[in-house]
């Protein structure tokens, strides 16, 4: 009975804390998008501003809302990142380091036998540089609504729930991505019917990853 309610007493502070996550994705919506991520790079939260970023993957299967298999499978994400060779080792490598921290994961195992058939070259040898190794490192992107954006990744841990992380991406304040960036913020918002969205992207509101 004791382990009983130790377990349930566990489970709602971590959901707690979750939620208290998802607020700051809320925060950060017109500021920067912003993504919940854990050890096998699954994404079950975004703002409305990653929504908007890294179009459809919010529509994807929850199965498929994986950044590591979107990246290195999704042919949209060859269109979205313009290094998107860089950026393919970079989630390979990290992907591997994952493997290595949790061995008895089955579908982290699963993930990675997916793209050792799919994309072999995803999973060969070379140095484990890793998500978390490259805090600062930048993605130029290119979405559709408002062009190329140069992006610098930041990646947040949290020590009392280290199975997630924060990822978020900012712009050189005063740069034409900043300027973009702002506008992907004003055209996506969730009060975006108010605020005016614009024509050619058919959204009006963004939401949270269910």
């Amino acid at each position: 009975m004791e382990t009983a309610k130790a377990w349930w007493a566990c489970s709602v502070l971590l959901r707690r804390r979750r939620a208290r996550c998802r607020r700051m994705l809320d925060v950060l919506n017109g500021v920067s998008p912003a993504l919940i991520l854990n050890d096998r790079r699954d994404v079950p939260a975004a703002n409305h501003l990653a929504s908007a970023l890294i179009a459809g993957f919010d529509a994807l299967p929850h199965r498929d809302r994986n950044l590591v298999r979107y990246i290195l499978l999704d042919p949209g994400a060859r269109e979205l990142y313009t290094d998107w060779d860089e950026v393919g080792e970079v989630v390979a490598a990290d992907l591997r380091l994952a493997a290595g921290r949790r061995p008895d994961d089955s579908r982290l195992s699963e993930l990675i036998g997916e793209l050792c058939v799919k994309v072999p070259e995803s999973t060969a040898g070379g140095p484990a540089i890793g998500w978390i190794s490259a805090l600062t490192a930048f993605s130029v992107f290119h979405p559709p609504l408002v062009g190329e954006l140069t992006l610098y990744r930041e990646t947040l841990t949290f020590p009392a729930d280290p199975d997630q992380i924060m990822c978020l991406y900012t712009a050189e304040p005063g740069t034409a991505s900043a300027q973009a960036l702002g506008l992907l913020a004003s055209w996506t918002a969730p009060d975006s019917t108010v605020r005016g969205a614009s024509p050619e992207s058919g959204i009006t509101r963004g939401r949270i990853l269910s």
